[in-house]
């Protein structure tokens, strides 16, 4: 058998998933910042496929709240809204808190996952890696939500997720210091979570996202 004959080809996603997963992840990035009017040929040629997958991957993409379709114009990147921050910091809280009180006391396998995560977070920090440094931080109070042991609250939770990264980029990239201080708060609600502390568990989750909420404005509109 012929050494070509025997290597399994790799095929690759359909063409519009290819889009959809260079535009998404390119907006949550804030390659594509809010107020970025993007063509249906740039995306085209970003990609290497045809208009067609485009028209499809950013019909997706509208549905989802991300991009605003103006025909014979593009695609409207759409910027971070002030009442999107306020509706998400409020549904959060409202999660977040509860999940923390249930998560008292705390397996071991949460506490070793939680300082995992922190790791995590301490080196994408020093890459500069922004990205992955929110992707961190949310995984961060998701783990704490899915301890909660409510299933339909942890679904609720994870609808939130883009929002929750596109938020938590923007706001690294416009203070840089605060890298810094969600990786603190962070590990202060995780000694709260250690030492039993339902209460001051809470009243940590409930102070960072109070400055979450507040830092985040910079991006309204």
């Amino acid at each position: 058998m012929p050494a070509s004959a025997s290597v399994s080809t790799v095929r690759q996603p359909p063409a519009a998933d290819r889009v959809y997963t260079h535009i998404k992840q390119a907006v949550l990035d804030r390659q594509y910042a809010g107020g970025t009017l993007l063509t249906e040929g740039e995306l085209a040629e970003a990609v290497g496929v045809s208009r067609t997958p485009v028209r499809e991957a950013l019909l997706k993409l509208e549905v989802e709240g991300l991009i605003k379709l103006y025909p014979k114009k593009g695609a409207l990147v759409l910027a971070v809204s002030a009442q999107e921050i306020a509706d998400v910091v409020e549904t959060r809280l409202l999660i977040e808190e509860f999940a923390v009180r249930k998560a008292v006391p705390a397996p071991a396998s949460l506490i070793a996952r939680l300082e995992e995560v922190l790791d995590e977070q301490h080196r994408h920090a020093e890459t500069g890696d922004l990205a992955a440094f929110a992707v961190s931080d949310r995984c961060f109070h998701a783990e704490i939500v899915r301890h909660a042991g409510n299933e339909i609250l942890s679904r609720l939770y994870d609808q939130l997720r883009d929002r929750q990264l596109r938020m938590g980029v923007a706001m690294m990239q416009a203070l840089p210091d605060r890298v810094t201080r969600n990786h603190t708060e962070h590990a202060e609600i995780l000694e709260k979570i250690r030492a039993g502390d339902a209460d001051g568990a809470a009243e940590c989750v409930r102070t960072h996202l109070g400055r979450v909420k507040v830092l985040a404005r910079g991006e309204s509109r």
